[in-house]
């Protein structure tokens, strides 16, 4: 079985980190903590671990993962531009748990799937992920579970689904929030007359954070769902 690292423990830590980034090195996969819940993690720049990060979840390349960044300067290089609004998000919501969508650098030579040449990045509140990524660069990470099933929210609940598929679990205790972070699609800022932020996925930043940012650019609130009827049929 591979090997899980109590990363409280100080020799523990030094080991597992060690190992951890040998195995991006080596194409493997790996399962880190991050602020919202523990991911799976392969280096963003080699097709094949992140084809390999797919098959473990059981996912096809229509369902590309994100990318993980230390911060701005990482996101920078890896998209095509950051719109005024973006960077105001990226200063009052990162690090956290809000993942942009934005046009990929044209000029990269990455697979992570059907992109469409967009990327979505993401910069994680947690110390041991931010230790990592300025370590190995940018990840392609996606929650460590298997698709249909819940995100892991401990190395423990990660390694029962993902197993051997994964080289090395770096264990930091249960995730801070347990909500997968929200994912916004930000290309609507790029290159039309009709700016505008959607929703994709609603989790640790909810619709006001976000408004109280891009004000009239974040698209309308959905309807809330009808009254049932209170019929069983």
């Amino acid at each position: 079985m591979s090997p899980l690292y109590d990363c409280a423990v100080q020799a523990d830590l030094l080991a597992g980190m060690r190992e951890a980034r040998q195995a991006i090195v080596r194409g493997e996969l790996i399962v880190m903590p991050t602020d919202t819940v523990y991911g799976v993690a392969a280096d963003a720049f080699n097709p094949q671990a992140v084809a390999r990060l797919l098959a473990a979840k059981g996912r096809g390349r229509q369902q590309p993962p994100p990318v993980l960044v230390s911060g701005r300067d990482m996101m920078q290089a890896l998209v095509s531009e950051v719109p005024e609004p973006v960077a105001h998000l990226v200063d009052e919501l990162w690090p956290g748990g809000l993942t942009v969508v934005l046009p990929a650098q044209p000029s990269l030579t990455w697979d992570l799937g059907d992109t469409h040449g967009t990327v979505a990045v993401r910069m994680p509140d947690h110390p041991l992920a931010l230790e990592l990524l300025t370590e190995t660069g940018p990840l392609a990470v996606s929650s460590a579970n298997l698709t249909g099933k819940p995100a892991a929210v401990t190395a423990d609940d990660a390694r029962r689904m993902l197993d051997d598929s994964v080289a090395v679990y770096l264990d930091a205790g249960a995730s801070a929030t347990g909500v997968p972070s929200t994912i916004i699609d930000a290309t609507g800022l790029v290159g039309t007359d009709h700016p505008v932020v959607r929703v994709l996925r609603e989790g640790a930043v909810d619709r006001e954070r976000l408004r109280g940012v891009l004000g009239d650019l974040l698209e309308p609130d959905p309807e809330p769902d009808p009254e049932p009827s209170g019929d069983d049929g």
